[in-house]
């Protein structure tokens, strides 16, 4: 059972602990009884078309872009339909090539936000299809659109999103799985096994919060650096940007996040004993590129201890070579490539919150932000 609102000093440590029971009522609703295959009736978009789709434009800012980035992923991995990612802000001024036979995803976690809404209507008046993930009923991207999905996190009343965040990404998995189904891409064996794992996820969240103390004590340890790097590569590469972005947002630090490949093509000139390293280095030993991914990690992890670096690392439950590396390891359940961002992104938004509390910032209301963007 979830720990009371009042036991929380802040509303951002509170949200980060109600993201079990987001995600279970962002993922039950669209699982059918019937057949456990994934059912979006708001998508209100024909099978025939969604079938047809030639390419799919993700849009969005800020957190929710990096929600849209491992949409990508799942997208093309699951309906092998190409999917391109756009920030709301920048949409207009590169005169976007889209039209007939595509769709539009545009996520906002107020559904109010001023760039990502004027997005969508120019999405629109080229004639495209267009999709809004939300979290607020009835809200103006929701009301415009084709089709929605809500997120169904529940009031997030702290500026930086958590709950929000990874219910968005629970939606774009749901959407990529649903398109699966619909063109056949994944087989309805497989999109019973992933729905399994999704499912899981709420429990395994749940086990990732109750080791929130070990991540307390890393915040104890590094509260006082002022730069940070945060590293992942392919669907993990979005939640290092968005690890980067919870602690910039909160605890003002200066943060980057980075592919890991591309540290070698410039950021590495940084990489010394001053500036810690946060590596998402977690592996799903039953998907081929993901093991390659890892083999490529641990070489550069050895790289930069080299380097004299620090590096606090994100690995998989019984990983015994990353610990031999890293100079902090944190374990993240086991779970499917796709499915695994959704998990890594809690220990990274429980740093950020300490960091902060022990700063002695306001990190419900940090200076200079707002929770709705509605002025371009």
């Amino acid at each position: 059972m979830m720990a009371e609102p009042r036991k929380f000093p802040h509303h951002l440590i509170r949200e980060i602990f109600e993201q079990p029971e987001a995600l279970r009522r962002t993922i039950e609703p669209r699982i059918s009884p019937s057949d456990g295959l994934v059912r979006l009736d708001e998508v209100r978009i024909a099978p025939e078309e969604l079938r047809a789709l030639r390419r799919i434009n993700i849009v969005a800012s800020g957190t929710s872009r990096h929600a849209g980035m491992t949409g990508q992923f799942m997208m093309q991995e699951l309906a092998a339909v190409p999917v391109e990612i756009d920030y709301a802000s920048e949409f207009e001024y590169r005169n976007p090539m889209i039209g007939r036979g595509e769709l539009s995803i545009f996520i906002t976690q107020s559904g109010e936000t001023a760039d990502t809404t004027a997005a969508q209507r120019e999405a629109r008046n080229k004639g495209s299809r267009t999709i809004a993930i939300s979290n607020v009923e009835g809200s103006t991207i929701a009301r415009e659109a084709d089709g929605f999905i809500y997120t169904h996190a529940g009031p997030e009343v702290s500026i930086a999103s958590t709950k929000a965040f990874t219910a968005q990404m629970a939606c774009l998995f749901l959407f990529a799985l649903y398109l699966g189904e619909i063109k056949k891409t994944t087989s309805a064996e497989s999109a019973k096994r992933y729905i399994g794992e999704l499912r899981g996820l709420p429990q395994k969240t749940e086990a990732i919060l109750a080791a929130a103390d070990q991540v307390e004590k890393l915040a104890e340890l590094y509260y006082r650096v002022d730069d940070f790097m945060f590293l992942g590569r392919a669907i993990h590469y979005p939640i290092a940007m968005d690890g980067a972005l919870k602690l910039k947002e909160v605890s003002y630090i200066h943060a980057e996040g980075y592919p890991t490949g591309e540290a070698k093509h410039g950021p590495n000139a940084l990489i010394d004993f001053r500036l810690p390293l946060v590596m998402i280095v977690t592996c799903d030993s039953n998907d081929a590129g993901s093991v390659k991914r890892y083999e490529k990690n641990v070489s550069n992890m050895e790289g930069f201890k080299k380097q004299g670096a620090t590096v606090i690392a994100l690995a998989t439950e019984g990983d015994d070579e990353i610990p031999k590396i890293a100079n902090h390891t944190f374990f993240i359940p086991k779970s499917p490539e796709l499915l695994s961002p959704i998990l890594e992104i809690v220990p990274l938004q429980l740093f950020a919150y300490y960091v902060a509390a022990k700063r002695g910032l306001d990190v419900d209301r940090p200076r200079n932000l707002v929770k709705a963007v509605t002025g371009e």
